[in-house]
């Protein structure tokens, strides 16, 4: 296995990591039933998404 040769600084790591972060889910208010749920995904409660049934939700 190679290993490194020479000490990498912390800018360098740290520059690496930028993307590392966890982001906080991006939630809509569903114009059906007013529940919130992920955005571009279908309602989970009522099953409709942009104006339209597109799921069938059994209750």
């Amino acid at each position: 296995m190679p290993n490194p040769k020479h000490r990498h600084s912390k800018s360098r790591r740290d520059k690496r990591r930028t993307h590392d972060t966890v982001r906080e889910v991006a939630l809509a208010t569903c114009s059906n039933c007013g529940s919130t749920h992920k955005m571009h995904t279908a309602c989970p409660e009522c099953g409709y998404y942009r104006g339209r049934q597109v799921l069938t939700v059994n209750a």
